[in-house]
Parts: C-alpha cells; structure tokens; sequence
C-alpha cells in the first residue's frame, strides 16, 4: 500500500513540476521614472525613504521581476554638470528603499544619471551592487554601458537592455568614456539580436521624446519598431513625464511613455501615471494597466493608486493616446487590460 502510495504521490509531483505555469510564466511589472531627490527631499528625510513606494508595494511585490527608470544618480560625490537646469542627486539611503520596494533591475540610460559626472555614476554603480539590484543602460565605457541585466525567473531568462535618445549627448558613454547607451540602431540592434541568442524575453527600455508630449514623435514609432523587429518582446518608454500611448505591434509590446513614478518635482503637467504588469507566457500574454495619481501637490511624493471614476477617467484617456494603433483597452470588473492583438483584430473584423 505505502509503495503505490509513493509511485502515485511521485507522479502527481513530476507532472506538477511540469505545469507550463509553473516553468514559463513570469509576471514582469514596469513603471516610469524613478527620483528620489529635488523638491521631495524635506518629505524623504522627514517621512524616509520607503515612503514613496508604501501604496504601490503590494502590486510591485507580486512580481517576478519589477523594472523602473532610476533618474538620478545615487551618490555623495561628483562634479555637478552645470550646462543645464536640472541636476539631481540621491541619498545612497535610496538605493536601499528601492530594492526593499521590490526592484529587480534599474535602467539608467536618461538624460539625468551623469548629472554628477563619472564619479557620481561610479558611486550610483556600487550603490546598486551593494543593494544586490541589477542595472543596465550606463557604465564605465560603451561596451559595459551595452551589457544587457539577465535575469533567470522560472525557468525562463529575460534580458533587459536600456538606451537613452536625450540630450545632452555629453552623457553619452563611449570607447573609454562613461556614460549612457546611446540609442543609435548601430548599437541596439546588435545588442537586442544578441541577448535574443540567449534569452527567452528581451525588454529594451529607451529614454526617447519630448517632455510633457502625450503622443510619440515619429522616431519614437519607428525606433520601436525596429527594436521588435530585431527580437524585442517589449518596448518601454520615459522622459515626457506624462503618459503616451500603448501599441500592439506583430504580437509584442510598446509602452511609448509610462510617465513619472515616484518622482522628485512639483510640476503640474506630469499628474498622472501607470503601472504596467505583464505577463510573459509564450509570448507577451497578458497586460494589466494600474493608473496612478502622480500630482505631488496631492499625493506628496507617494504615487497613490486610482480606483473609482478617476481610475476610468486615466483609462480613458489612455484609450484615446493609443487610438492610432487600434489598441483597445478594456475593464474587467476594476481591472484594466490590454486586449491581445489577435482579438483586437478579430474584434475591428465583426
């Protein structure tokens, strides 16, 4: 009895251990731009650094891998670039609060990670090390700012890789000068072909666009396209700060602007936001769409989940920016996603 006992429990555990669920599903969540400094530093060392990700922790957590757009570099040295308005600089306590968060993998390819030159990125690099969260997009010369961040979730690796399209091209990293990818085809083809020969997924972050643009410009569209054409499985967007458009496009994803995540500025432009959660199950399955309220006049530096009426109202909003590219948005009970293209196709048919 005991021996059909443990062949019949043996059996339940392989077959159980080979669920495609269990192998090859990975929950991958994206959110826009991440700086922890500016005008919220009286908020942070008041309130700490924790503070700006304790209403959108339970969604970031049940992920498998969590991706965010570090803009600033995390550092106590450095030489200030002054050659233009903005510069900004995090407390290494940040780097902490972030992977506690939940972050898996910070892209840094923006037009703000040499705001304090190479040693402010040198020290953003071990600031991250430390904290055992991965990087891509920026490093001590071109070839290391290229290297793509693997990660291995159930059985299954994804490759992130990260560029940056913003000035000032003094950021930009090259032979044996640090700084950012540069977002030049030359590059990001080789590189997406190349990590496509050994991962599963590849996601390809650009730091693209305009600031305050709520649709693309016409580079954006084409750059994408390209990018998934070499082997991306999905595109995401930041650096308008507000929210762009959705795109399906042969299958795959394009997130062209996700908007400002826990940011460090009082604009009234950037006030609304998202979260993307995506599911990756032979291919780009599912994609779930979290609209955020960013408006730190309001919410003071913690981005706050909108449900109700103001949550449709973003949805809504977002429906129109991705109306283009036939992209349909739909509600399921509160819950937001976009639909597959097959079904969008099948649906513009009927």
């Amino acid at each position: 009895m005991s021996f059909c006992v443990t062949i019949f429990t043996s059996i339940v555990l392989l077959f159980c251990s080979s669920l495609p669920a269990e192998a090859g599903r990975v929950v991958l969540t994206v959110v826009g731009d991440i700086m922890l400094a500016g005008s919220a530093l009286s908020t942070l060392s008041r309130e700490g650094y924790a503070y700006p990700f304790a209403a959108t922790a339970p969604i970031l957590v049940d992920s498998d891998i969590v991706i965010g757009n570090l803009e600033t570099p995390i550092a106590r040295e450095g030489m200030e670039f002054t050659e233009k308005k903005f510069r900004y600089k995090a407390d290494p306590k940040a780097a902490s609060a972030i992977r506690k968060a939940g972050f898996s993998v910070l892209t840094l390819a923006n037009n703000h990670i040499m705001d304090f030159g190479a040693r402010g990125l040198a020290e953003t690099l071990q600031n991250l090390q430390k904290e055992k969260i991965l990087y891509t997009g920026a490093g001590r010369n071109l070839a290391e700012a290229r290297i793509p961040s693997l990660v291995e979730r159930n059985g299954q690796k994804i490759a992130v890789l990260a560029y940056s399209l913003t000035n000032p091209v003094e950021f930009y990293a090259r032979l044996n000068q640090p700084g950012a990818a540069p977002g030049y085809p030359q590059y990001f083809l080789q590189d997406i072909k190349k990590a496509r020969n050994s991962a599963d997924y590849v996601v390809v972050s650009f730091h693209w666009g305009a600031e305050g643009a709520s649709f693309p410009k016409s580079y954006q569209v084409e750059v994408a396209h390209m990018a998934i054409d070499a082997g991306a499985d999905v595109v995401v967007g930041h650096h308008p700060h507000v929210l762009q458009g959705i795109e399906r496009y042969k299958g795959r994803l394009i997130l062209y602007s996700l908007g400002n995540f826990a940011f460090g500025s009082m604009s009234r432009n950037a006030d609304t936001s998202m979260i993307a959660k995506i599911v990756l199950d032979r291919g780009v399955r599912e994609v779930e769409l979290f609209p955020l309220n960013v408006m730190n006049a309001d919410v003071r530096y913690q981005p706050l989940l909108l449900k109700g009426a103001r949550g449709k109202r973003v949805i809504s909003r977002l429906q129109e920016l991705s109306r283009q590219w036939g992209t349909e948005i739909i509600a399921k009970g509160v819950r937001f996603f976009v639909l597959e293209e097959a079904r969008q196709k099948a649906a513009a048919l009927r």
